[in-house]
């Protein structure tokens, strides 16, 4: 539950990236969504496995996180169709961007940091 708890707080931030960008400085705005939804997906895969290792839940994540964005230099129009409203340009995102797997990777880099010293001895 506290992983799932996590998660919604970082669906807060992030969403509050992208509607106050005017509000964080520019660093921030361009880059804190992207590494926070791959912090939550970090988080939903640390919930749904929590048996599992942390190494194991950082993986997972950062196959899935570039999964979707490779998932995103295909774009047929029924895709395109999914990705034109809200949660699908949440979950899927519109184009590719290198940098985002950059994003990516920092976010689940510093969720598995602070899981690890949050837990320190627990798998």
């Amino acid at each position: 539950m506290v992983y799932l708890a996590a998660a919604v707080v970082v669906i807060v931030l992030g969403l509050g990236s992208r509607k106050f960008p005017d509000s964080l400085p520019e660093f921030i705005s361009s880059n804190a969504g992207d590494a926070l939804w791959a912090i939550m997906i970090y988080l939903g895969v640390r919930a749904i496995g929590i048996n599992k290792s942390r190494g194991f839940a950082a993986g997972v994540s950062l196959i899935f996180c570039f999964a979707i964005e490779f998932s995103q230099l295909y774009q047929a129009d029924w895709i395109n169709s999914i990705r034109s409203t809200l949660l699908g340009a949440l979950v899927l995102g519109k184009g590719f961007l290198f940098v985002d797997l950059v994003r990516y990777t920092v976010g689940i880099m510093i969720a598995f940091v602070v899981d690890r010293s949050i837990h320190r001895g627990v798998r």
